[in-house]
This record gives structure tokens, C-alpha cells and sequence, in this order.
């Protein structure tokens, strides 16, 4: 008697494996665009930021120092000028911001 009840209540359970998913679905497509997305865009600008260096851009590093590049390196390090006759080597993924761009030479 109570046995034919279970068997009625098991019997169509796909479509409600299937909504079960949509809240976890929904969850994942918003953290991609609120999370995921936006610090790949960050990611994406520091990197373009980072190659379009070159010498005499005045730069601001993760630890606050404030130089002006003189050298660019193709090992991913750059010099640069943070006093009079001071010269740093720094890696070039340290840098924060370009605070004053230079123009480039005229061709």
C-alpha cells in the first residue's frame, strides 16, 4: 500500500533533473560577467600598457617609485631614471601607469 505512491512520485523525474540546474547555470553565467570578464579586460589593457613602453615615458611602479624609462629591454626588464644619475632595472610587469607619454619620433 505504501510502495505505490514511491514508484508514481520516481517515475518522471527528468525534466526535474534539468531545473535543477538552471538556478547553478544562471549563477555561473553572472559571476563570468560580474568576475571573469571584467578582469580579463584589466588584464588585456595592463598588458597593451605594458609593450606600448618606450624611452621617456614617466612611469609610476606597484611600489610607488615615479621614474622616467631610459631603456627598454627585451628580457621584460626596463631601466629607468628615478633620480639624477639614479637608474633602476625594473620588470616591466610592475609597472601601474604611464603618468606622462611621449610622442613618437616623426618618420
Amino acid at each position: 500500500m505504501f510502495a505505490t505512491p514511491a514508484f508514481a512520485q520516481a517515475a518522471g523525474g527528468g525534466a526535474a533533473a534539468f531545473t535543477s540546474f538552471v538556478p547553478l547555470i544562471l549563477i555561473f553565467g553572472i559571476m563570468y560577467f560580474l568576475l571573469i570578464r571584467p578582469q580579463q579586460k584589466k588584464l588585456k589593457e595592463h598588458k597593451a600598457l605594458v609593450e606600448a613602453l618606450r624611452r621617456g615615458d614617466q612611469v609610476l611602479t606597484q611600489g610607488g617609485i615615479v621614474g622616467k624609462v631610459t631603456h627598454v629591454n627585451e628580457d621584460g626588464t626596463i631601466i629607468v631614471e628615478i633620480a639624477d644619475n639614479v637608474k633602476v632595472k625594473i620588470v616591466k610587469a610592475t609597472i601601474v601607469s604611464v603618468m606622462n607619454k611621449t610622442e613618437p619620433a616623426a618618420a
